[in-house]
Parts: C-alpha cells; sequence; structure tokens
C-alpha cells in the first residue's frame, strides 16, 4: 500500500488505489513482492483438496504459483496489466505455467459472471473508504457450493502511522468484512491473527484480519 523512499502525500495515496501507480510500480526489472505465498494462505489452504482456485489482487502472483504447486487450477486476478504480465513469467519460470490463467480485473468492479471456484482469496487488497465490505460480497458470489472464501488484509495498527489517512482507513478487521457475506456462507473464522513482517529492514509485530467462509449451498 506505500510507497518506497519518501512518505506519500495526500494525493499519491490516492493514486496507489489505481491502475496507473501499480502498472509504474511493476514496469522496472525490480521484484516488489517476495514471491513467498502468505502465511494466512498457507495456514487455511494446506489441508483443503485441490480445486479451482482464484486469487484477486495476486500482483506478481506468489500465491497463485503457490496454489498451483499444491495441485490446484489456479487464477490470477489483478487489474494492473503489468502486475499479471510479471505473474505469469513467474510462473513459467516455476514450471506451474499450464496450472495457472491470468485475467485483468478491478477487484471494486469485478462480476462473477456464472465463473465459480473451489476457493476465492484475496490478500492485501486494500480497497478506499470502505470498500471491502462490497469487494467480499463480490468475491463471495465467485465461490462454488461447498467453496471457501479467503480475505486477509493489514488490521490498524500504529505501525503503519507513517501511511496516509487513506491508507490507513482502507484498514480493516475482519469482523467488519461480515456484512458482506451471503446468507449461504458459514463463518470458520474471523480474527486478526499476529504475524512478524519486516518492513525497511525492521522486524515489526502486525496482525493479519483473517476471514474464511465455507458456501453451505
Amino acid at each position: 500500500m506505500s510507497g518506497h523512499g519518501h512518505q506519500l502525500t495526500e494525493d499519491e495515496a490516492a493514486a496507489m488505489f489505481e491502475p496507473p501507480s501499480w502498472d509504474e510500480r511493476y514496469s522496472g526489472s525490480e521484484t516488489i513482492w517476495s514471491g513467498k505465498p502468505n502465511a494466512q494462505l498457507v495456514a487455511e489452504v494446506a489441508t483443503l483438496t485441490p480445486g479451482t482456485a482464484l486469487d484477486v489482487g495476486c500482483g506478481e502472483g506468489g500465491d497463485v504459483i503457490w496454489l498451483a504447486g499444491q495441485g490446484w487450477t489456479a487464477t490470477g486476478a489483478d487489474f494492473s496489466a503489468n502486475g499479471l504480465a510479471r505473474a505469469a513469467r513467474h510462473a513459467e519460470q516455476a514450471g506451474v505455467g499450464d496450472r495457472t490463467h491470468w485475467w485483468q480485473v478491478d477487484a471494486r468492479t469485478f462480476a462473477a459472471d456464472g465463473r465459480s471456484y473451489d476457493l476465492v482469496t484475496s490478500h492485501f487488497l486494500h480497497a478506499p473508504d470502505g470498500q471491502m465490505v462490497e469487494v467480499t460480497r463480490r468475491l463471495a458470489e465467485a465461490v462454488a457450493p461447498g467453496g471457501h472464501l479467503l480475505v486477509v488484509g493489514h488490521a490498524p495498527s500504529e505501525v503503519f502511522a507513517q501511511l496516509t489517512a487513506s491508507q490507513r482507513r482502507a484498514m480493516f478487521v475482519a469482523e467488519e468484512l461480515l456484512p458482506g457475506l451471503p446468507d449461504d456462507f458459514e463463518v470458520l473464522v474471523v480474527e486478526q491473527r499476529p504475524r512478524t513482517m519486516t518492513r525497511d529492514g525492521v522486524t515489526v509485530d502486525v496482525h493479519d484480519s483473517t476471514l474464511l467462509a465455507r458456501r453451505t449451498s
């Protein structure tokens, strides 16, 4: 969510929620993310039977590649064409290109349009101005009967005090997403999970807001 090297202005932070900013960020040769799967994805999905998966806000594809390596047929969705190009390249390099697919779409306007997946997941996708409830509703529509929805994000914390007000407002606790779940979902996990992360060479304690739900019909 944040840039590196200087504190963002509100205008720069607002741009971070739009595709052109991320296309620019992904336009260079430097790898932005670690390439490792997110911790809560591994924790919750490792015991599930592989099927079809959709990761919305996939960035450079680390989670999609991990899912494909676990036997899932995985689709990565993101609003950045450059991010998706990187992700596809990384998947080929990892030897899972035949198990991965890519879809350019904005999570805020995403529509399942008849597509359904055994797992729909999103990690650290932070829509502005309280829009994550609507994003959760849209993601839930893509979950097949018996399938799972996993949404993970940054919980508000003093650790992120250097971010702009709009960036901090985009963070959420898991309970705030519950209104986005349709009636036919059973909530399995709704909590803020502690985790350590390293930012700019400093290790800090953070909490991952984690919502896991299963579609019952």
